[in-house]
């Protein structure tokens, strides 16, 4: 058997070769939007911080609290002495946020969509999902051997003929995104529910990047579509991340509290993991209180959102607009994502490159991120920076074919 080095010398050179290699930074917050990324001060389009909340002071005084009240660690799984009063505060006060009758608290976004697919389907059963779906929800459906369809993105008409095929499963289950992750589009909530009630299937909602930002109060994706705190339709189960715009870490999913308990004795990440720290409970608890009362964090978005978009109209890329804190610019293969990320931090500003696997081959792109620490003059500066390098390439500035 070839020696470790050997094999994963040629694969990591292959990485390169295939320009797939990711580079990690050493990052730490400065003031407003701005990240010291390997000792360099950058202008920040790059993180899912969407509300500006993890660095807030109230946050962090929280955690303080927590941390001397209960320590620093939860030492053991929640169902044997992981689970302390900040963990239950905090999963009540979670259920009535999304109006939901119960939560449950993961330790991570990524634990909690591995964990609970294939703690809801099996063997036997369907697992319904959209192509653009993130690597968790892809994982946990790998997981849960249920038989898998997966369906052309938001394809509605495809989403009907899988449920149509997929009759004789004893379950079926759909699993979508609310706010696609590298797209910034919007999952149809409605005809999707509209769907699952007609067709006998049950609808679950990882919304990662709309809790905090859409709806009422920043109450997700549920509440930007319509749906009715105590009047949830009891097919959905409902996900979301607290790591994005609550700005700490961690993850819940709710529904009927019947789905809740059986989460909570079958998803083995739930079960056989150690807690959270209850200084991170209380810092979500906090965040909580400032996301439904400080609307001017979404107020402040929406402009960005505005500014960014009638920037970017003038410039040769596609840039599809969303409602959401995520607008793509797609620049089509790896190496020019690379070269126009590079040309940006050349000028102090950081947006990440999205390549494969992340996304399709062929889709490469930019991956514009904005929050509440963004001002327009930011937007601004990012726009007149993208101009400048168009103009330092000259011609060469022909839209991918995507």
């Amino acid at each position: 058997m070839a020696d470790p080095s050997d094999v994963f010398d040629a694969a990591v050179a292959a990485l390169d070769t295939q320009l797939l290699r990711r580079r990690r930074r050493v990052v730490a917050p400065l003031a407003g939007a701005t990240l010291q990324a390997d000792g360099r001060p950058l202008l920040a389009f790059a993180g899912n911080d969407y509300l500006g909340l993890a660095q807030h002071p109230a946050l962090v005084e929280a955690a303080q609290r927590g941390a001397a009240r209960y320590g620093v660690g939860a030492t053991a799984s929640p169902v044997i002495c992981g689970h302390g009063p900040a963990h239950a505060a905090l999963e009540d006060e979670l259920a009535r946020f999304v109006g939901l009758p119960r939560a449950l608290y993961f330790y991570a976004g990524y634990a909690a969509n591995s964990g609970a697919l294939p703690a809801l389907v099996e063997r036997g059963d369907a697992l319904i999902s959209d192509a653009l779906n993130h690597a968790c929800l892809i994982d946990g459906a790998r997981l849960s051997r249920a038989d898998i369809t997966v369906y052309a993105h938001n394809d509605m008409a495809a989403l009907e003929r899988a449920l149509i095929a997929t009759q004789g499963a004893r379950r079926r289950l759909v699993v979508a995104d609310a706010v696609f992750s590298m797209d910034g589009d919007l999952a149809p909530l409605p005809d999707m529910l509209a769907l699952c009630e007609r067709h006998d299937a049950w609808l679950y909602v990882d919304d990662a990047h709309g809790f905090g930002v859409l709806g009422q109060g920043g109450r997700g994706s549920l509440s930007h579509w319509g749906f009715t705190p105590g009047a949830m339709p009891p097919r959905l189960i409902y996900m979301a991340t607290l790591g994005k715009a609550a700005g700490v870490a961690g993850a819940f999913v709710a529904g009927v509290p019947s789905l809740v308990e059986w989460l909570m004795h079958k998803a083995r990440t739930y079960f056989f993991a150690t807690g959270a720290p209850p200084m991170i409970a209380e810092a979500l608890r906090a965040s909580l209180l400032l996301i439904e009362r400080e609307d001017w964090r979404r107020e402040r978005l929406q402009a960005l959102r505005l500014r960014l978009r009638a920037g970017l109209a003038g410039l040769p890329w596609p840039a599809p607009a969303t409602p959401s804190a995520i607008q793509p610019l797609m620049l089509g293969d790896s190496a020019s994502a690379l070269a126009l990320m590079d040309a940006l931090e050349m000028q102090g500003i950081w947006v990440p490159a999205i390549r494969p696997p992340t996304v399709a081959e062929g889709t490469a792109r930019l991956r514009i991120s904005l929050s509440a620490l963004h001002s327009l003059a930011d937007v601004d500066r990012l726009v007149a920076a993208l101009t400048a390098t168009i103009a330092a390439a000259g011609t060469n500035t022909a839209p991918p074919r995507i």
